[in-house]
């Protein structure tokens, strides 16, 4: 859609099924479900420097997308996964850009959401230069009837954020009919760190924190040692590690697996932990080993660093694909690191379905660090 962002975005949705072979009648109408708050997002790119008080700085480039929840259903729906989310959205053209923008653009249910007269959409200016990034947001809280369904649709999973000291009703309820539930947390602005502040996690099959996040929950000074300790409030607890790539166990099976990060050049990491969540998800949803969900949340997360903006820069399988096709016909390619993304080739698509999108730098496979 063009319209009042300029550069026009297709992006259609994912014709490989991660689930194709699990899928039976009377499974739930929706892969997963979620539901929070969508921001538009504005991104400034291609700033030497911090805007100096009083003057004004010209960005190289820009871009507008669906932000905040929007990231995560954008990441989940690009891997082929039927997405349902919940969000209230302004009657006002943000709201109707990110409306079209999800459910035309990328084949996100809004059947659960709801258009709110008179209320302004969120919005967030983001600024990246020297590697990092500032950001300016503006939002109103919607009217309290606004927000997701009492009763949240049959879904095979939903991924629900943590607010420390917060339940929310709706985990509880998805749980209790048989929705396995990905939990992530934001920063604990109260400063207590506590575990039983994160009373959601009771029902929830998989936490999945930073290291720093999971070590200060669990008191613990190796983020090995705390994805260990959390198995004590959830089955599955997946710390990422940033550079370092990502450590899981799994309390049921007693298993546990560490994949190393993918070494990219990174230009923008917004929205990064949204797609490693949704890689993940998709893995566990298809019944894939513990190391292969993280070896491929972790490539999906490295692929959409390399791009700017944060629901833009999900990729789907055809990146997945294109990028797999590169990386091999490397000479130089350490046999052992191609091995460990050999589970792809009976998942991608045979013929490129579309070129290797000129926008995204090619990342090699040289890993970084020990597993």
């Amino acid at each position: 859609m063009t319209g009042i962002f300029g550069e026009e975005h297709h992006h259609h949705p994912s014709h490989t099924d991660p689930l194709a072979a699990l899928r039976a009648p009377g499974d739930p109408p929706w892969d997963v479900y979620l539901t929070g708050t969508v921001f538009l997002d504005i991104v400034f790119t291609g700033l030497d420097s911090a805007p100096v008080r009083g003057t004004e700085s010209w960005a190289r480039g820009m871009g507008s997308s669906p932000g905040g929840v929007a990231n995560m259903a954008t990441a989940l729906a690009r891997l082929g996964l039927k997405t349902c989310l919940a969000a209230a959205f302004g009657d006002d053209h943000y709201g109707e850009y990110c409306w079209d923008e999800m459910e035309q653009g990328e084949g996100i249910d809004l059947s659960t959401s709801r258009r709110v007269a008179g209320w302004h959409s969120p919005v967030t200016v983001s600024m990246a230069y020297e590697g990092e990034r500032t950001m300016v947001s503006h939002g109103h809280e919607p009217p309290p009837e606004a927000p997701g369904p009492l009763c949240p649709p049959r879904a095979r999973a939903a991924v629900a954020s943590l607010t420390p000291g917060r339940r929310a009703p709706w985990i509880g309820k998805a749980a209790h009919h048989g929705t396995r539930v990905f939990a992530d947390v934001g920063w604990d602005e109260t400063g207590a760190w506590d575990p039983a502040g994160l009373a959601d996690l009771e029902h929830c099959e998989a936490f999945l924190p930073n290291a720093e996040e999971a070590m200060r929950y669990t008191g613990t000074d190796c983020p090995r040692a705390a994805a260990h300790a959390l198995t004590e409030y959830v089955p599955l607890a997946v710390v990422t590690l940033g550079a370092e790539g990502a450590y899981a166990v799994d309390r049921r099976t007693g298993e546990s697996a560490g994949v190393p990060a993918i070494a990219v050049e990174a230009l923008d990491p917004t929205g990064a932990g949204d797609v490693f969540v949704a890689g993940f998800v998709t893995g566990t949803l298809a019944d894939w080993p513990l190391a292969d969900r993280l070896a491929f949340a972790g490539l999906t997360a490295a692929l959409s660093v390399q791009e700017f903006g944060g629901s833009l820069s999900a990729p789907g399988w055809s990146e997945i694909a294109a990028w797999w096709r590169r990386v091999q016909s490397y000479e130089d390619q350490d046999p052992a690191a191609l091995g460990r993304y050999a589970f792809l080739e009976g998942l991608i698509p045979e013929a490129p379905a579309e070129p290797w999108p000129r926008r995204r730098a090619v990342p090699t496979i040289g890993f970084r660090g020990s597993p």
